[in-house]
Formats: structure tokens, C-alpha cells, sequence
């Protein structure tokens, strides 16, 4: 009888993982909270080695049919006049790799693992016991169920986790930004540009998505005690009072926060765990290791969930070395995502005026590529 995994999370991680596992002859259910796939997210980008597992799995033609084909981001002033521009290339992006809409990503990823698990939209996990062969999984909708093995790809705010290893508070640090995404009406400049303006630790952008503009406000501030990052009134409350009067030529863009209804918002999170797995459960993508402002996390994802599933067919009977396995190989791949942070923060969220000023200076120095 084949191995029964069950898999918290249907993003890109989730997704990946479902499909790997299925191809290797696994037992696949995935368990979604939302109710269906979401159809909004910052582009995120698919490179490295994460090109050669969708290249495999035979998803890379529709990904690239997708891709937004963004080749500069410049920094404007308040009137709209440009100040500097730098070439994606900069961030190292090369010819085999891919900016693509994170909901676009996910779902392409989805539909590949689709024949391959068991779906369920619109439930989660409740309760996790181990015992020598197997996980009993309670749930908030299904009735409880046994698996073999149970994989965490749920998120910056994983279920999973806090079952298993212990409240959030311990693993997640806030790292001192802020940051909404909302899809918007309107492009402003062209489609293979991003524009982004700065005030004083606040930033505000519209990537073009691949036609579907997309807006992002980011700001830097300690953390907001109390926060439900499900709760979008006050999530809107919170944007509309950091950048009222704030958001140059993307003043209009705050109507928008107050109507739309796809708005995402949430801390930069750094998550740090001693171990990404206990027994027979196992973390993965964001809910194991967290911290990207480049779109660069969903590779590490896509990487990360099929060095699991290599590791988990290796050794199907013996799942905690499999899991051990795969977290001495992947985290290799996450520590430097990690330290790239504060690279990140200082270029897209200058703290001061003179911050501004100096990296709009350094990009204007850059030869050109």
C-alpha cells in the first residue's frame, strides 16, 4: 500500500510537493484553508534550480506564456520625474528565468499536482498526535484520519508549526517592515516597468503584472501589538494613516485601499527553528524559513518541496531520516536568503532623505546592463 502524506497548504510549496510526491507513487491529500485558490499576489520569480524542476514537471512553457516581462525598476520623485533606474538583471536574474504572478505560479503548480492528490478546499488541521507508525490528524471539517507522514507548506503563520513546535511568538521575528498588495486599475508608466516612490521609510509601487497592475505599499515601523493579519478593516486603516498625504503621483491609489477587496497585508517575517522537523511532521517553504523582499522565496519553495519528495522516496519506510535528509540539504539553499534582507530593505525602503538620495545616487553609478 503506498505511503499516505498529508500536506498543509496548497501554494507553491504545497503544490509542488503534491505533485512530486504523487509522480513518486505517494498517497497525496492537501488541506486548504481558503476556500478556493487566490487569484492576487505580488510577481514572484522562478530561477535556478527551481527552473529545472518546473522544466520536469512540464509547466515551464505555461509559466513562461505568463510571465510578466519586467526589465527595469525606477525610482521616481513626487511629481513623477525620474530619479534612477536599475535593470532586473541587477538582481541576477538571467535568460532561463521567470517573473510570474504568485497566484499564476500557484496555480499552475496546483493544476499539475491535481491528478496526482486529493484536494480539499476549506478546511485545516485542529490536532497532530505521533505515535511509532503514523500521524492522527483531527481537522476542523473532515473527520480525523491517519497518515504516514505530515508536511507544514502553510505559510509565514503555518498551523502546522504552532501544533507541532510551539506558538509563533518563539520562531517568528518581525523584522521591521511592513508590507500590502493590491490589485489596482490602472498602470502607470509602461508594461516592462515598475515605478516606486519613497518618502522617508515608506515606499509605493505599481508593477504592471503582466496587465494586471499591481500596487504595493511598504513601511517601515516596530511591530503592531495585537495584529490579526486577517483582519483587513484594520489593515486598511493602518495603510490609508501611513501614507496619507505620502504617496506622490499614486495619491489616488489610497481610494483604491479603501474600496478594493483582494488586499493583502502582513509583517516581514523572519522565521528561525533549531529543527524543521519532529517525528514524522515536517515544515516547508515559509512555515520552515522566511524572509524575501525580491520574490526570490517561491524558488527556494519549489526547490525545497522537490528535495523533500527525493528524500521521502528514497526512504518511504523510514520518513524521520528522509526529513532529516532533506533539511541538511535545503539549508544550504535558505541561508542566504536570510542575510539578504537588509540588502533588500535599504534599496526598496530607505530609511532617511539621505538614504533616498544616496541609493538613487548609487544606481546612477551602475554601469549600465
Amino acid at each position: 500500500m503506498s505511503a499516505k502524506v498529508l500536506i498543509s497548504g496548497a501554494g507553491i510549496a504545497g503544490s509542488t510537493l503534491a505533485y512530486w510526491l504523487g509522480r513518486y507513487g505517494f498517497a497525496v491529500t492537501v488541506v486548504e484553508r481558503a476556500a478556493s485558490a487566490r487569484t492576487s499576489g505580488s510577481p514572484v520569480d522562478v530561477r535556478g534550480a527551481a527552473v529545472d524542476v518546473v522544466t520536469e514537471m512540464g509547466v515551464l512553457p505555461e509559466l513562461r506564456a505568463g510571465a510578466t516581462h519586467v526589465e527595469r525598476v525606477t525610482f521616481v520623485d513626487g511629481t513623477g520625474r525620474r530619479r534612477a533606474t536599475v535593470r532586473t538583471s541587477a538582481f541576477g536574474e538571467g535568460e532561463d528565468e521567470i517573473e510570474v504572478a504568485r497566484a499564476d505560479l500557484a496555480g499552475v503548480l496546483l493544476a499539475a499536482a491535481g491528478d496526482r492528490a486529493e484536494i480539499r478546499w476549506g478546511d485545516t488541521i485542529t490536532g497532530l498526535v505521533q505515535d511509532v507508525s503514523g500521524v492522527r490528524v483531527t481537522f476542523e471539517q473532515a473527520p480525523p484520519e491517519r497518515f504516514d507522514c505530515v508536511v507544514g507548506a502553510d505559510g509565514l503563520h503555518s498551523t502546522v508549526r504552532r501544533l507541532i513546535f510551539g506558538p509563533e511568538r518563539n520562531f517568528l521575528r518581525h523584522r521591521g517592515i511592513y508590507i500590502a498588495t493590491l490589485p489596482v486599475e490602472r498602470l502607470v508608466g509602461d508594461d516592462r516597468e515598475v515605478l516606486v516612490y519613497n518618502t522617508p521609510g515608506r515606499s509605493v509601487s505599481v508593477h504592471p503584472a503582466g496587465g494586471r497592475p499591481l500596487a504595493a505599499f511598504m513601511f517601515r515601523r516596530g511591530e503592531i501589538p495585537g495584529l490579526d493579519y486577517r483582519e483587513t478593516a484594520a489593515h486598511k486603516r493602518i495603510i490609508i494613516g501611513e501614507f496619507t498625504h505620502r504617496t506622490g503621483i499614486f495619491a489616488d491609489l489610497l481610494d483604491q485601499v479603501r474600496t478594493g477587496s483582494d488586499l493583502y497585508f502582513d509583517s516581514v517575517g523572519q522565521v528561525r527553528l533549531p529543527s524543521w522537523s519532529n517525528g514524522r511532521v515536517a515544515l516547508l517553504g515559509d512555515a520552515a524559513s522566511c524572509v524575501s523582499l525580491f520574490g526570490n522565496g517561491s524558488s527556494s519553495a519549489i526547490i525545497g518541496a522537490h528535495t523533500l519528495a527525493e528524500e521521502l522516496a528514497r526512504t518511504p519506510e523510514l520518513p524521520r531520516a528522509a526529513l532529516s535528509r532533506y533539511e541538511y540539504r535545503h539549508r544550504a539553499v535558505t541561508s542566504g536568503e536570510q542575510r539578504g534582507l537588509r540588502l533588500a530593505a535599504a534599496l526598496l525602503v530607505p530609511g532617511s532623505r539621505p538614504a533616498i538620495l544616496l541609493r538613487d545616487t548609487a544606481i546612477r553609478l551602475l554601469p549600465s546592463r
